[in-house]
C-alpha cells in the first residue's frame, strides 16, 4: 500500500492534491479487490470522507426479480436497519426510473418526493432534503444504485466533485461486473466433462437397461430436477411409454406396469412433430417452445410444471425421448439443454444393441423380398401375377391394408388405379381417380431418396388434394413413393394403413426399392402398350388407304363409295372418344349437313336434321380458319351451335377441315368430341391428323374421278349419237343424190316436181345437220316429241334394210295389229292392236337406239335367221318393246352388260369395243331418256334386248 515516508509526504499535500491521492487510492482498491462486500465498504468510506452527505446508500440490482438489495451505507444516527432493506421496484418509482433509464436523477427535497415513498419517512426523520441517485452501470447493464442525501435543499454539485463521483461509481460498476462474471464462470456447469465420464461408464455395462439407468442417473445428478425419465416410442400404436425413471430405479418387476405411463401422439401432435424434427422441447417459467394448448396438456399428462425434453433419434427414426421434469417452474440454462441433448444422443447410440439380432434378420428378409421381386419381374410375363405376389409380400411385411399402384393418364390429367390389392375381407377395391400432384408434392417425391411417409392424413398437409379421397377409403396413414426417376411422376406406389402409425426409415427405404422395381415392370408394360398402339395406328393407316381405290361405277355416289363411316370409326378408336362425325357440303351450298357419324352413347347425340350455315357457325368457321387440328371447349360454343351439337356430355372438341391444298376448297369438316378435361397424346393427334388428310385426299380423288367418269360417259354417248346421225344423214344424202342423178335434167312437169321434192328432202337433211352441230356440240339436248310406235319401228327397220338383206334375215313384228307398209317380211300374230299407241321423248335418239339394237341382233344372228320385235303395253303409261334373236352371245359379256359397270378401268374388256360398247352407251343414254334397256337370255337360249318406253299423251 503506502510506506511511512509516503504518509509523511501526504500530510504536507494541499487539499486538491489530497483529493487526487484519495481518488487514486480508492481506484486501486476497486481494481484489485476480489470481494464485493469489501468493494462496497471501501467505496462508502471514500464517499463519507470526500463528500459532505448525511445519507449514503448502495444497493445492488436483481434484474430477474426487479429488486434492489441494500448493501450498506451511512445515516446520521449510524443505524443500518434502513440501509439493508429490500426494495421492490414498481412502475413510476424514482429508483425504477434510474434503473431503467440508467442515468442520474436529483431531488431537491426528498421529504416531499412522492415517487420515493419508501424514503420519505427516513428523509423526514433525518431531515434529508437534496438527494442525488446515480446508477451503477457497466456499459448498458445496470448493476445497482448509489443514493447520496444531504440536509441542504437542492441537488447541484460542483463539476469537479461530479467528475470525481462519476469516476468512482464507474470503477465500482466495472469491479462488480468483473466479480459477477467470475462467479458465473465458477458456477457454470460443464456438461462435456460429465458426458465423457458417462460415456466411459456405459462402455462397461452389459445390457441396455443398465445403460439407460446410468444415463438417467447422470442426467438427474447434473441438472437436479424433480425426476428424470426415458420414454420409448411404439410406432405401431403411436404411443410413448415410460421405460426408465428415477422414481422407479429401485422398483421390482411388479411395479413395471405402473412405470409404463405414457403419452399418445394423437393428443400432442405438435410435440411429436417437434421431436421428429430433432428439436429440443422445453417448458420453463412462463415460457415454452410449444403452443399454449400443447404445453398445458403435456404438463398435465406428465404431471410437472417445468420440462426439458430431448428426442432420441436414429437415422431420422424417433426411438423416444429423455425428459427432465420439475415440480416447480424453472428457467433452463444452456448447459442444461446441451447436457440433455448430449445424453439423448448417447442413448440413441447404445439403443442399437437392443434388437441387433432382430434387425439383422429383418434386413436379410427385406433383401430376400427385393430379390424375389426382381426374379419374378424377369421370369414371369404376367404383370398382374407379378404385382399380386409383390403386393402380398409387402402388405405382410409392413402389416398394412392397401397396396395401390397409380398410373398417370395424360389424356384426362389424373391418376387412375392400375393395380390394387387388399387383404380378403370387407374391403372393396377403390373405384375413384386422383387428381394430379401439386407442384410442392411432385417436387417432394422427386427429391426424396426414400418413400414419403404420412403418419396422419387428417393433420398432414402433404398430398392435400388426395386427402379427402384417401380418408373416405378408410386410410389414415400412407407411404408414397415415385416408381420412376423421371421428373414427372408417371407411376406412384401407395402403401396404406387404416390406423395412424409411424413409418421407420427401413420401411421407407424398402418401399422405395420395391417402387423402383415396379417402375421397371410398368415401363416394360408401357412400351408394350405403345407398340400395340402404334401397330393399331399402322393397321388403321393400311385400312384407310383402301379408300383411295378408284370409283368403279359412275352411277354410285361419293357418299356411297367412300367408307367414311369406317374412317370415323377408326378415328374414334384411336382417340378413344365417343363422338366422331363428318360435316360436308357441295360447292356453292350455303349450309352443311351431317352425313356420317359414330356415336358411342346418348350423352353425345347430335341433331342431323338441322342445316348448319357455313358462314356463321363457329365450329365450321374455326376449322376452316386454321390449319390442322383445332381444339374447342363446349362452354365456348354459342347457342346456335349447341342446337345441333346438343349432347350433354360434350366437353372437349377437336376439329379439322378436309383440305388438300390451299388452292382447293375444303369439302367438309371432321368433328371429334369427348367429356370435359379430356387430353390426348401428341402421337395420337398426329395419327388422327394423318387419317383426316387421307380422307380429304380420298374424297377429292373420288369427286374428281366421278366428274371425269361422268363427262367421259357423256362424251362417249355424244360421240356415238353423232356418229349414227351422220351415218343416217350420209345414207339419206347418198340416196337423194342417186335419185336426182337417175332423174337427170327435168324435161317435164312430173320430173320437175319429183326433182323439187328431192331438193326439199336434201334441204331438210342439211338443216338437221346444222342443228346437230350447233346445239349439241359438247352436250346432249333432249327434245320432247311424240311418234306412233309403228312409225318408230318402220324408221328403225328402214335404216338397217341393207343389213337385213345382206344377212338374209327375216323380221317379225308382233303386237301392232297391222302390216307395215312396204314390208313383205312382216307377220302380225297378236290379238291386241297397239298400232295407235304413241311414245314421247327425243324420237331421233330413241330411233337410233332401236336401230343399234337391231344392228347388234343382225350381227349375232346366223344367215337366214329370224329377228322378232314384240310390242306390249305393260302398264298405263309404259310400252315394252323386246327384240329377240337366235344369235349367240358370250355369257361373261352378258353378265358385264347386266352389271352395267367396269370391274377395272385399266383391264381389257369387250365392253370397250364395238358393237358391245355401243350397247352400253345405248343403255346409259336410255336412262337419261327416262326409259330402260336390259339384256338377258331366255331358257331356250334366245337373246332378248328389252326396251321400256314412255307412252305419249
Amino acid at each position: 500500500m503506502f510506506t511511512n515516508n509516503q504518509m509523511r509526504q501526504h500530510q504536507n499535500f494541499s487539499a486538491a492534491e489530497q483529493q487526487i491521492f484519495s481518488l487514486g487510492r480508492i481506484l486501486q482498491i476497486l481494481r484489485e479487490e476480489d470481494n464485493a462486500e469489501v468493494l462496497i465498504e471501501k467505496t462508502i468510506s471514500y464517499l463519507k470522507e470526500q463528500f459532505d452527505y448525511s445519507l449514503i446508500w448502495i444497493a445492488l440490482y436483481d434484474r430477474l426479480n426487479h429488486i434492489l438489495f441494500g448493501k450498506g451505507g451511512t445515516t446520521p444516527d449510524s443505524e443500518n436497519i434502513y440501509l439493508q432493506q429490500r426494495v421492490v421496484l414498481s412502475p413510476g418509482d424514482l429508483l425504477e426510473q434510474v434503473v431503467i433509464q440508467q442515468r442520474p436523477m436529483g431531488v431537491a427535497d426528498l421529504r416531499m418526493e412522492k415517487r420515493a415513498e419508501a424514503w420519505q419517512e427516513i428523509a423526514t426523520k433525518f431531515d434529508i432534503q437534496g438527494t442525488i441517485i446515480l446508477p451503477i452501470r457497466y456499459k448498458d447493464r445496470c448493476l445497482g444504485v448509489l443514493m447520496l442525501g444531504s440536509k441542504r435543499w437542492g441537488y447541484l454539485i460542483a463539476s469537479e466533485a461530479r467528475s470525481q463521483l462519476m469516476i468512482v461509481v464507474g470503477e465500482l460498476a466495472a469491479a462488480l461486473f468483473r466479480l459477477e462474471v467470475d462467479l458465473q464462470h465458477k458456477q457454470t456447469k460443464h456438461p462435456d466433462e460429465v458426458l465423457l465420464r458417462l460415456l466411459e461408464k456405459i462402455r462397461t455395462l452389459a445390457t441396455l437397461e443398465q445403460r439407460l439407468e446410468a444415463v438417467v442417473s447422470a442426467t438427474h445428478q447434473f441438472i437436479v430436477p424433480t425426476r428424470t425419465n426415458v420414454y420409448w416410442f411404439d410406432p405401431q400404436e403411436r404411443h410413448f411409454w415410460r421405460r426408465i425413471s428415477t422414481q422407479y430405479l429401485n422398483l421390482g418387476k411388479s411395479n413395471q406396469k405402473k412405470a409404463q405411463i405414457g403419452v399418445t401422439v394423437e393428443d400432442l401432435s405438435d410435440f411429436y412433430y417437434a421431436l421428429s424434427a430433432n428439436q429440443l422441447v422445453w417448458i420453463g417459467e412462463g415460457r415454452s417452445s410449444l403452443k399454449s394448448y400443447s404445453t398445458k396438456k403435456l404438463l398435465k399428462q406428465i404431471d410437472a410444471r417445468s420440462l426439458l425434453i430431448a428426442p432420441i433419434l436414429w437415422q431420422k427414426d424417433l426411438l423416444g425421448f429423455l425428459a427432465v421434469e420439475g415440480k416447480e417452474p424453472r428457467i433452463w440454462t444452456e448447459a442444461d439443454k446441451n447436457f440433455v441433448k448430449g445424453a439423448a444422443g448417447l442413448i440413441s447410440l447404445v439403443s442399437l444393441t437392443e434388437n441387433m439380432e432382430t434387425t439383422i434378420q429383418q434386413i436379410q428378409e427385406d433383401a430376400q423380398l427385393k430379390s424375389q421381386i426382381v426374379e419374378s419381374i424377369y421370369n414371369d410375363e404376367n404383370i398382374e401375377q407379378v404385382l399380386h405376389d409383390c403386393a402380398a409380400k409387402v402388405l405382410k411385411r409392413l402389416a398394412t391394408t392397401r397396396f395401390l399402384l397409380l398410373l398417370w393418364d395424360r389424356e384426362v390429367y389424373e391418376y387412375s388405379f392400375f393395380y390394387q390389392s387388399q387383404p380378403k375381407g370387407d374391403r372393396k377395391p377403390l373405384n375413384f381417380s386422383l387428381d394430379g400432384l401439386k407442384e410442392v408434392d411432385a417436387n417432394l417425391l422427386e427429391r426424396s431418396t426414400q418413400a414419403v411417409g404420412v403418419e396422419n392424413l387428417e393433420e398432414d398437409l402433404r398430398f392435400f388434394n388426395w386427402r379427402s379421397s384417401l380418408l373416405e377409403a378408410g386410410l389414415r396413414s400412407v407411404l408414397v413413393s415415385n416408381c420412376t426417376s423421371q421428373n414427372i411422376s408417371n407411376a406412384i406406389l401407395i402403401i396404406g394403413s387404416e390406423n395412424n402409425r409411424s413409418w421407420t426409415t427401413v420401411e421407407k427405404e424398402l418401399v422405395q426399392a420395391v417402387a423402383q422395381q415396379i417402375g421397371v415392370i410398368i415401363r416394360q408394360w408401357q412400351l408394350y402398350q405403345q407398340t400395340q398402339h402404334q401397330q393399331q395406328i399402322w393397321h388403321t393407316f393400311g385400312q384407310s388407304l383402301r379408300i383411295l381405290e378408284p370409283v368403279q361405277d359412275s352411277q354410285v355416289t361419293v357418299a356411297e363409295n367412300l367408307p367414311e363411316t369406317v374412317v370415323l370409326e377408326q378415328i374414334a378408336t384411336i382417340l378413344n372418344c365417343p363422338l366422331a362425325l363428318l360435316l360436308s357440303w357441295n360447292p356453292g351450298d350455303e349450309n352443311a349437313q351431317i352425313n356420317n357419324s359414330v356415336i358411342a352413347n346418348n350423352n353425345f347425340t347430335v341433331a342431323v336434321d338441322i342445316a348448319i350455315p357455313l358462314q356463321t357457325d363457329l365450329v365450321i368457321y374455326s376449322a376452316l380458319a386454321n390449319e390442322g387440328l383445332v381444339s374447342l371447349n363446349a362452354s365456348d360454343l354459342p347457342e346456335s351451335t349447341r342446337e345441333w351439337l346438343c349432347g350433354s356430355g360434350i366437353g372437349e372438341i377437336l376439329l379439322m377441315a378436309l383440305r388438300t391444298r390451299h388452292e382447293y376448297e375444303p369439302t367438309g369438316v371432321i368433328l371429334m368430341a369427348d367429356y370435359p378435361e379430356r387430353k390426348w397424346s401428341p402421337e395420337t393427334l398426329d395419327a388422327v391428323e394423318t387419317l383426316v388428310n387421307q380422307l380429304a385426299w380420298a374424297r377429292r380423288q373420288q369427286q374428281v374421278t366421278q366428274l371425269l367418269h361422268s363427262e367421259n360417259e357423256e362424251l362417249q354417248q355424244l360421240n356415238w349419237y353423232k356418229h349414227r346421225r351422220f351415218e343416217n344423214i350420209r345414207q339419206n344424202t347418198v340416196t337423194l343424190l342417186s335419185q336426182m342423178h337417175d332423174l337427170g335434167i327435168p324435161d317435164n312437169h312430173l320430173t320437175l316436181t319429183r326433182y323439187q321434192q328431192l331438193l326439199r328432202q336434201l334441204d331438210n337433211t342439211v338443216a338437221s345437220t346444222t342443228a346437230l352441230l350447233k346445239l349439241e356440240q359438247w352436250q346432249f339436248v333432249f327434245n320432247q316429241e311424240t311418234v306412233a310406235i309403228a312409225t318408230l319401228i318402220k324408221g328403225a327397220l328402214k335404216g338397217i334394210n341393207q343389213l337385213l338383206k345382206h344377212h338374209q334375215l327375216w323380221v317379225g313384228v308382233h303386237g301392232l295389229g297391222q302390216k307395215l307398209e312396204g314390208e313383205e317380211s312382216y307377220i302380225d300374230d297378236s290379238f291386241t292392236s297397239n298400232s295407235q299407241l304413241t311414245i314421247s321423248g327425243d324420237i331421233v335418239k330413241i330411233e337410233l337406239i332401236l336401230s343399234e339394237l337391231l344392228i347388234a341382233a343382225c350381227h349375232r344372228s346366223q344367215y337366214g335367221g329370224r329377228i322378232d320385235i314384240w310390242c306390249r303395253r305393260s302398264e298405263q303409261r309404259i310400252l315394252e318393246l323386246s327384240i329377240t334373236d337366235n344369235g349367240t352371245i358370250d355369257r361373261h359379256l352378258l353378265e358385264e352388260l347386266q352389271q352395267d359397270t367396269f370391274l377395272d378401268v385399266l383391264a381389257p374388256s369387250q365392253l370397250k369395243q364395238a358393237p358391245i360398247k355401243h350397247l352400253l352407251i345405248c343403255k346409259k343414254l336410255m336412262q337419261q331418256l327416262e326409259g330402260e334397256l336390259d339384256f338377258y337370255q331366255l331358257p331356250d337360249d334366245r337373246v332378248v334386248s328389252r326396251l321400256i318406253l314412255p307412252i305419249g299423251e
